[in-house]
């Protein structure tokens, strides 16, 4: 009998390589690689085919096909583009706690009895751990069945058998197939349970939910693997010291990846957020050293959040530069824009930069803000707490134009603001009623207005 031949799989980015290696060049991981058969040695386990047709004209496709069907939870379905999508494979990863399962658990709540069974597969709990989880966010439907379970073939043919409208399976890392010999997890599995969910999917009006481990750092487990392979990829962020959680699509063939969806951790569960800035401003100190009001723009919807501040005399040989929810390589740049165009003296300071309520912050638009907490702080002068502050600022001082001011300015209105600090292009723009907008060509001239 021929020996099966082996090949070693990174578990970080699926690349492949003859021989054990300490570390993965692909992605630079360490003691990441695993033995595993080779493709062409692994059997096929019979996946189950999609049914097939004559090509069809696409003006006569139908037009309900790929329809959304909302959930009933108004910020997932923003994120999902409407809802789900009959025989859909959407992946949710994030890090252990930040609420998977819950929103998971939530959201088939919603759906079971509505528009059909709904069935929660887990690999990892107990049949009572969901049971108290179920009990804790109110959950009780007939409609909605459990399954525990994390062998391949048993999955699939309870799904078969169920023939759910929406279907969740927690984790699918913990989801295998005997018939090949590495671990549950390991990209090879990943690959195989991945695919014959996706087929059994497309092959019915089923919406599919997979739940995925995330590595160090932060990327789904296996993430080429995964991604490539499913309609959809969610990412739920948020910080375990805070309550509000960031839902954000990377990858939606179904919609739009620019939206996002704000919730709240509570103890009766996830509940939506329907006005971020009001949350986020909520503990804000007015008429404080400081801290500054900016709109980021995240997808479509801007949300205004606090940026603090505090520059104070470092006893040390290189200052320290601390910054929580924005780039830290950013604010090394305007502090050196600081420097040489307004002339502050900061290399003897320690500058700590924070994003009030955990918000993650990457686009160019807050620079202005960044500069002007800074600054504040450094002379210790409160910026009034009424003005909103938007730009970007390039490395000789300018002050350059952004996207979406309108609708930066329109919640900043909306939020009780009186005063924006905004670009000089955008100075002409037409104002909310009752706000007052000042255009800055420069830094030097934009903290002349606010200090």
């Amino acid at each position: 009998m021929a020996k099966q031949r082996t090949i070693f799989c990174c578990q970080q980015c699926g690349a492949q390589a003859p021989k054990w290696l300490g570390r993965c060049s692909e992605c630079e991981a360490w003691n990441s690689y695993v033995e595993e058969l080779a493709p062409e040695a692994v059997e096929t386990i019979g996946i189950v085919s999609r049914e097939g047709g004559a090509p069809v004209p696409l003006n006569e496709v139908p037009a309900d096909t790929g329809a959304h069907r909302p959930i009933g939870l108004p910020e997932l379905d923003r994120v999902l583009g409407g809802g789900t999508v009959p025989g859909s494979l959407t992946l949710l990863g994030g890090d252990p706690g930040i609420g998977k399962s819950t929103i998971i658990l939530q959201a088939l709540a919603r759906i079971a009895g509505r528009d059909g069974p709904a069935l929660y597969i887990t690999g990892e709990e107990s049949a009572a751990q969901v049971k108290m989880r179920a009990d804790r966010l109110g959950i009780a439907s007939d409609k909605l069945y459990l399954l525990t379970e994390n062998q391949l073939p048993a999955v699939i043919g309870q799904i078969e058998a169920l023939n759910p409208s929406v279907c969740a399976i927690d984790s699918i890392q913990t989801i295998y197939s005997s018939q090949i010999t590495s671990a549950p997890g390991t990209v090879s599995q990943l690959r195989e349970a991945t695919a014959q969910l996706l087929a059994l999917t497309k092959g019915t009006t089923m919406a599919t939910f997979l739940i995925g481990h995330v590595t160090k750092d932060g990327m789904l487990a296996g993430p080429k693997v995964l991604e490539h392979m499913v309609d959809t990829v969610l990412y739920f962020e948020g910080e375990r010291g805070h309550p509000f959680r960031l839902l954000r699509a990377v990858k939606n063939r179904f919609g739009s990846t620019n939206e996002i969806g704000v919730f709240e951790m509570t103890a009766q569960g996830l509940k939506e957020v329907a006005n971020p800035s009001l949350l986020f401003l909520a503990e804000r100190p007015e008429h404080a050293a400081g801290s500054v009001v900016v709109a980021s723009l995240e997808g479509s919807r801007p949300v205004l959040v606090e940026l603090q501040a505090l520059v104070t005399s470092s006893g040390l040989a290189n200052p320290r530069r601390t910054a929580i929810g924005v780039d830290s390589g950013r604010v090394a740049l305007l502090v050196a824009v600081l420097e040489k165009v307004v002339g502050l003296t900061l290399h003897t300071q320690d500058i700590f930069l924070n994003v009030a309520g955990g918000l993650k912050i990457n686009e160019p638009a807050v620079d202005l803000g960044v500069i002007a907490a800074i600054a504040s702080s450094f002379h210790n002068r409160p910026i009034d707490p009424h003005t909103l502050i938007v730009g970007e600022v390039g490395l000789t001082g300018e002050v350059r134009a952004v996207m979406g001011v309108e609708g930066r300015l329109t919640e900043a209105a909306k939020m009780g603001f009186t005063r924006a600090l905004v670009p000089k292009s955008h100075a002409k723009v037409k104002a909310p009623k009752g706000m007052e907008l000042h255009g800055a060509p420069t830094v030097e001239s934009a903290l002349a207005l606010l200090l």
